[in-house]
C-alpha cells in the first residue's frame, strides 16, 4: 500500500471518528455558549441538569440527528431483560395546511412513557400498571443507530415506574457510581487531597468474546434459533486441542467482518481496540480502551447489538451465549474495573510517592475486605442459566470466589500482617507514609487466567461475567461493596485523628487488621485444580455452582439486602424484585430449553435413526440370506447399539416430557435433558451424514 494510500486512510479515520455521536464537540457548534457551559457541566462534573435549557438542547440534537439522516429518536434503555430496548417516535408533527414541521421538545428528550408492563419487574408492578418512565442520561451522549432507509437518534435513559421503582440496569449503577464516589471522596480528603467539587469515578473495559457461524446452518438448528445454544452435538476429532486457532491468522471471510464491525464501532465513538481469534474455532475477541464506567457500559451494550447487526450482512450469525457448543470453551466478558480518584489518578497504580503508595494499598485492602465479605453477591451478580455451563469448567473462574494479587503484592501482604514490611521480591525499598515498604513498581504481578478477581497491573479483572451479560450487574455490586469497605476505613481513621492518634499509625492498623481477616481470599495457584476446591472449603469460601443456590444464599441472609439499600443503590423492594427476576429467567430458560430438545428429538433425530434403523435391519436381513456362511456379526452389533441408543433416546424424551409436565425443580430437568443429550449425541456418531438431519460441530465451526 502506498504512503498516500496508508495516510488517506488515517484521515478517512480520523474524520469517522464519532461521527454518529452528539458529543461535546458537537453540541459546540449548535448550542448557545451558556447552554453549552451548563451541559458541559453536567456531563463532566455531574453537575444537575439545568431544566430550563432543555428545549435549545433537544432542538439542537433534532437538528443535528436530521442532517445525519434520522427521521425518528428513541429513548434507549436497559430493562432487567439484560438487553436494550427502544420505542421510535418520528420527529414529524402535521400543521394545519395538511404540511409537516420536525419537531422534539425538550419534554420529550428529558422524559418518555413507554408501556412498562410487559417487562420484568418481580412484581415491583402489576401487569395493569402500564406506566413506565424513561428518563434522560446526559452523561451518556445520544447517538445515531443507522437503518437500511433512514436513521433513529438513540438518547441513553433510566427506566423506572411511576413511584421512581428502578425497572432498569442504568439506575441502579449510576447510584452505585455515586456511592462510591462519596466514599473514596472521604478517603481522599483523609490523605490531604482537594476533592471540592471534584468527584471519584469507576472505570471499565470489558472484553467481549463471540462466536461467528455461518447464518445457512443457524437457520438449519432449532435450538440456537430458539435458546442460542446447541442442545445436542458431538464434539469433533478436531476442536481446539491443537491450540492453533488463538491468535493464529484472521480468514479473509472474518477479517472483513471485523474491519466493517470497527468502522461502525468507531462511528459511534466505541474505543474498539483489540480483535483476534479466540481459543475455539468459530471464537473471537473485541476488546476496547478503557472508559467512565457508565459510558463503557453502554457501548458494550452498543458492541453487542452491533455484532449482531454486521454479522448478518457478513451471511454469518453471531453467537453471544455462553456456552453455544459443549466440550470446548464457551464464552465471557472480562470486566476490567478500576477507580479513579477526585485527583485524576487511577488508584490502583502504585504511585511514585509515599503517599501514592499509600493509597494504592489501602485501595487493596479495601477489596480483599469486600470481595471476601461479598462473595456470593459477587456470584450472584453473574448467575444465569447460560453462565451455570462456564463457571467452574477449565475455561472460565471457578464458581469459588478469590482474588489473585501475584508473588510480590502477596509478599506485601503477608509482611504487613506480621508488622511493618520492609523487603520487597523486586529489591529497593521507599517511605511511604504508612510503614518502610518496598517501592512498587508500575506492574507488580504477572496474569492468572484461572482467578475470577484477579490484580493485573493497574485494575482488577473480574473474569465471571457471561458473554450475553450487561456488565451493570458485576459493577453495581463492585462498586458498592466497595464503597461500603471505604465507608467503614475512613470511619475509624476520622475516629481516631479526632482522638488525637497518628494518622500513618492508625492507617497501618486498619490495613494489617484487613489482612489478618480477609487473607483468605487471596489464591494466586491453579483455580481450576481439585486441590484449590478442597483448599477453599478449608479456608471457608463459599462454592456456589449453580444459579438457583446462588439466589438462595442472598435471599437468606439479609445482609446484601440490606447493603444496597444502605447506600442508596437499591430499596429492599428493589433487591427482592431482581432476585424474583432472575429466578423465574432461570426457570422459564431451563423450561424452554427442555421443550426444544424435546421438538428436536420427536421431529427430527428419532425420526432419522428410525428409518435409517429400518434400512440396516433390511441390508443384514437380505445380505444373510444369500448364504449361511455370511454372519454379519458386525453388522448385527451397529444394528443392536443403534437401537439401543433409539430406547434410550425415546426414554428419556419420556422422562423430560414428565418432568416439564410435573413442574419438576429446574436441577431435576437438567439431569434429564442430559441423558437425552446423551443418547442423541450417540446416534450422531451412527447415523450416515446424509441421513443425520442437524449441521454439526465441525460444519458450523470450520466452515467460514
Amino acid at each position: 500500500m502506498s504512503e498516500k494510500c496508508c495516510n488517506s486512510s488515517v484521515e478517512r479515520l480520523t474524520e469517522i471518528y464519532g461521527e454518529d455521536v452528539f458529543s461535546l464537540k458537537v453540541m459546540k457548534n449548535y448550542l448557545s455558549e451558556k447552554a453549552f457551559d451548563s451541559l458541559a457541566a453536567t456531563i463532566r462534573d455531574h453537575k444537575p441538569l439545568n431544566a430550563t435549557i432543555a428545549d435549545e438542547v433537544a432542538d439542537a440534537m433534532k437538528t443535528w440527528a436530521v442532517s445525519r439522516g434520522a427521521t425518528h429518536f428513541s429513548h434507549w434503555f436497559q430493562p432487567l431483560t439484560g438487553a436494550t430496548a427502544e420505542k421510535h417516535d418520528s420527529f414529524i408533527s402535521p400543521n394545519k395546511d395538511g404540511e409537516i414541521m420536525l419537531k422534539f421538545s425538550g419534554k420529550e428528550l428529558i422524559q418518555g412513557e413507554p408501556d412498562a408492563s410487559s417487562f420484568p419487574s418481580g412484581g415491583l408492578r402489576a401487569t395493569f400498571e402500564a406506566r413506565g418512565y424513561t428518563a434522560w442520561d446526559p452523561t451518556s451522549p445520544a447517538f445515531i443507530r443507522r437503518g437500511e432507509n433512514n436513521s433513529t437518534l438513540c438518547i441513553p435513559c433510566v427506566f423506572c415506574g411511576y413511584h421512581g421503582e428502578a425497572l432498569d440496569k442504568k439506575t441502579p449503577l449510576l447510584r452505585s457510581v455515586a456511592a462510591l464516589s462519596k466514599q473514596v471522596c472521604r478517603l481522599a480528603k483523609l490523605f490531604g487531597i482537594k476533592t471540592e467539587g471534584k468527584r471519584a469515578y469507576a472505570t471499565l473495559g470489558p472484553e467481549q468474546e463471540y462466536f461467528l457461524i455461518d447464518r445457512e446452518f443457524y437457520e438449519a438448528r432449532l435450538d440456537l434459533l430458539q435458546t442460542g445454544r446447541t442442545l445436542f452435538g458431538r464434539r469433533p476429532a478436531k476442536h481446539q486441542q491443537m491450540e492453533d486457532h488463538y491468535f493464529g491468522a484472521i480468514k479473509p471471510r472474518v477479517i472483513a467482518f471485523m474491519e466493517e464491525l470497527d468502522m461502525a464501532l468507531w462511528q459511534l465513538a466505541v474505543p474498539a481496540k483489540t480483535r483476534h481469534n479466540e481459543v475455539c474455532p468459530a471464537q473471537f475477541e473485541i476488546a476496547p480502551m478503557f472508559e467512565e464506567q457508565n459510558l463503557s457500559i453502554d457501548h458494550n451494550m452498543i458492541v453487542m447489538q452491533t455484532l449482531k447487526d454486521i454479522a448478518e450482512k457478513h451471511g454469518f450469525v453471531c453467537l453471544l451465549h455462553e456456552k453455544p457448543f459443549a466440550g470446548v470453551n464457551g464464552s465471557g466478558k472480562h470486566n476490567n474495573w478500576s477507580i479513579v480518584g477526585p485527583d485524576d489518578k487511577n488508584w490502583l497504580s502504585p504511585g511514585d510517592t509515599p503517599h501514592e503508595n499509600a493509597k494504592f494499598l489501602t485501595v487493596i485492602c479495601a477489596l480483599l475486605k469486600a470481595v471476601d465479605t461479598y462473595a456470593p453477591m459477587l456470584r450472584a451478580a453473574v448467575a444465569s442459566a447460560g453462565n451455570d455451563h462456564r463457571l467452574g469448567a477449565n475455561e472460565a473462574p471457578p464458581a469459588i470466589v478469590s482474588i489473585f494479587l501475584g508473588d510480590q503484592l502477596t509478599d506485601i501482604m503477608q509482611q504487613l500482617e506480621k508488622g511493618r514490611p520492609n523487603s520487597s521480591k523486586a529489591g529497593g525499598i521507599i517511605e511511604i507514609g504508612v510503614s518502610s515498604l518496598p517501592k512498587l513498581p508500575k506492574d507488580v504481578t504477572d496474569r492468572n487466567r484461572t482467578s475470577p478477581f484477579a490484580f493485573t497491573g493497574n485494575k482488577f479483572e473480574f473474569r465471571a461475567v457471561g458473554s450475553s451479560q450487561s456488565c451493570s450487574g458485576a459493577n453495581i455490586v463492585i462498586n458498592t461493596i466497595f464503597a461500603e469497605a471505604v465507608d467503614e476505613i475512613c470511619s475509624e481513621l476520622e475516629t481516631a485523628v479526632s482522638k488525637g492518634k497518628n494518622f500513618n499509625d492508625t492507617l497501618q492498623g486498619i490495613l494489617q487488621g484487613i489482612v489478618k481477616k480477609h487473607k483468605r481470599i487471596i489464591f494466586n495457584g491453579d483455580n481450576y485444580s481439585a486441590e484449590w476446591t478442597k483448599e477453599a472449603e478449608k479456608r471457608g469460601l463459599p462454592n456456589l455452582r449453580n444459579t438457583p443456590d446462588t439466589l438462595e444464599v442472598i435471599e437468606k441472609d439479609k445482609k446484601y439486602g440490606a447493603l444496597f439499600e444502605k447506600y442508596g443503590v437499591l430499596t429492599k423492594e428493589e433487591f427482592k424484585s431482581r432476585n424474583d427476576v432472575y429466578h423465574h429467567a432461570y426457570e422459564m430458560t431451563i423450561a424452554m430449553e427442555a421443550n426444544c430438545a424435546i421438538t428436536i428429538a420427536k421431529t427430527l433425530v428419532i425420526p432419522a435413526a428410525l428409518e435409517y434403523q429400518g434400512v440396516l435391519a433390511e441390508t443384514i436381513q437380505k445380505v444373510g440370506s444369500i448364504s449361511k456362511k455370511i454372519t454379519m456379526l458386525e453388522s448385527k452389533k451397529l444394528l443392536v447399539s443403534l437401537v439401543s441408543n433409539v430406547e434410550e433416546a425415546l426414554a428419556a424424551v419420556s422422562e423430560l416430557e414428565a418432568s416439564v409436565a410435573s413442574g419438576k425443580s429446574a436441577k431435576k430437568t437438567i439431569a434429564s435433558m442430559v441423558k437425552l443429550r446423551e443418547a442423541i449425541d450417540a446416534l450422531e456418531g451412527i447415523i450416515p451424514k446424509d441421513k443425520w438431519p442437524l449441521p454439526t460441530y465441525a460444519e458450523m465451526m470450520f466452515m467460514m
